[in-house]
């Protein structure tokens, strides 16, 4: 399923970017109790110098890679989607990589020369890198949450007022705090790592957790994202997708059992973890953002990007054109093994599928389209198709005349009946007329 393939990859790329800047807001405050006479064991310097080969092996390189796999697995899926986020968005983006260059470099520059640099020189190469890094999140956040929430962009298609849309302070705050409760976890991790004193351990333990503090403000933050979604994408969280609602308990669930164990824990306690368990800790972390992300995602449904392009890159007046004129009329492209099709409407299905249905749904795997109607009767599936927004008000409507709506029927019974070598024309003048009524039903789009 071409979405797993884009969200697995994009939850492990937003984790590892979140690390990265918490990392370097982590560092920065070590750096600074290490010179203003905090560090009366002096060990938060060599600390800095350990957990930032972490951050760069992890981060830099991983990051990088995963960050070039999502530009290249989204435009593969999804080009039209990010042909308008580019378009509209072009100098943010050219901003953000300005200063996403600046944060690469301090980087490096602090990894190969920070161990030879006086205190004073080392925290502001350090703020150099943690501020770019901030920005970075700030330009990005703006352009991912347009996608949800554009606001007032929809009708004045203004570069700014699609970038502070409604959900920009929110999620940008609750990023933030989520990067500061990553980088201390994963400070808990390198310091079980390093051949340590047990009270060393536990004075490094004991200032990574005042960066899980800020997690007593995410339900008020959560509420506020909440808040300002769209009716039908707050009902999505509500409990009306079963998987959505699902997930966004297990990213609370998780949130929950890291807040209460790093306060009341680690720094109410002073307690000292384990690796094993700031490692659990860690992981309970990866989840949530997990679930969090898989949230994100899905309350856009049945959207890319809200009220102009669809999930399967079609827009509200192309649906329209495609009513009348069909949607695969000038498909270019041969579909594959042409010739096991049994007619030349098994074809037309088939290409309906390969355009309007596939980048959600595949044929008999997950999501699979022959599981989902196997049990619908042949005239369920034509008014369940015709009226698709309203069977399932998470899909796009249908786009395409009655005998593409009947092509498509034909070609999920024909897939389901184990593709035969025969398949009868299913032509009926009345079912192409009852389909054009439902059609007319649902055109409320």
């Amino acid at each position: 399923m071409k979405g797993l393939i884009i969200g697995g990859l994009g939850i492990f790329h937003v984790f590892l970017a979140q690390f990265a800047i918490g990392g370097g807001m982590l560092m920065c405050y070590f750096q600074w109790l290490g010179q203003s006479g905090r560090d009366r064991l002096g060990i938060m310097r060599k600390f800095i110098d350990d957990y930032f080969k972490y951050l760069v092996l992890i981060c830099f390189v991983t990051g990088a890679l995963t960050g070039v796999g999502m530009w290249f697995t989204s435009i593969q899926i999804s080009p039209r989607t990010i042909g308008l986020m580019v378009t509209e968005f072009h100098w943010l983006w050219a901003t953000e990589w300005t200063f996403f260059c600046l944060e690469v470099v301090a980087g490096y520059a602090f990894f190969r020369h920070g161990k030879t640099l006086p205190d004073s020189i080392r925290l502001q190469l350090l703020l150099t890198y943690t501020i770019a890094a901030w920005f970075s999140l700030f330009w990005i956040n703006g352009i991912l949450s347009w996608q949800l929430t554009p606001g007032t962009w929809t009708q004045s298609r203004n570069v700014w007022d699609g970038f502070f849309n409604p959900s920009f302070w929110p999620s940008l705050l609750f990023r933030t705090i989520v990067c500061m409760v990553i980088a201390a976890l994963s400070a808990c991790v390198v310091i079980n790592t390093l051949p340590l004193p047990r009270e060393t351990r536990s004075r490094l333990i004991f200032h990574s957790s005042h960066f899980l503090l800020p997690m007593i403000v995410m339900p008020a933050l959560g509420l506020w994202f909440v808040a300002v979604l769209p009716v039908d994408s707050r009902q999505w969280v509500m409990g009306g997708s079963v998987a959505i609602t699902l997930f966004m308990n297990i990213a609370v669930g998780a949130s929950v059992l890291i807040a209460g164990y790093a306060i009341v824990g680690l720094y109410w306690q002073r307690l000292t973890i384990n690796g094993a368990t700031a490692t659990l800790l860690l992981l309970l972390a990866f989840g949530a953002t997990a679930g969090g992300e898989f949230v994100r995602e899905g309350v856009r449904k049945p959207y890319t990007v809200r009220q102009t392009l669809y999930s399967n890159s079609m827009t509200p007046n192309q649906i329209t054109e495609f009513r009348q004129v069909g949607s695969v009329t000038n498909d270019p492209y041969p579909l594959l093994n042409e010739e096991r099709y049994p007619s030349e409407q098994i074809r037309l299905g088939a290409k309906v599928y390969r355009l309007q249905c596939s980048v959600c749904h595949t044929q008999h795997g997950v999501n699979g389209l022959t599981h989902l109607t196997a049990t619908w009767t042949e005239s369920q599936r034509r008014m369940n198709i015709a009226k698709l927004q309203h069977t399932k008000n998470f899909m796009p409507p249908f786009a395409g005349p009655p005998e593409e709506v009947e092509a498509l029927v034909q070609w999920l019974a024909w897939v389901n009946a184990h593709e035969p070598s025969e398949w009868p024309i299913s032509n009926d003048p009345d079912v192409l007329e009852q389909i054009a009524k439902w059609l007319h039903e649902a055109s409320d789009y």
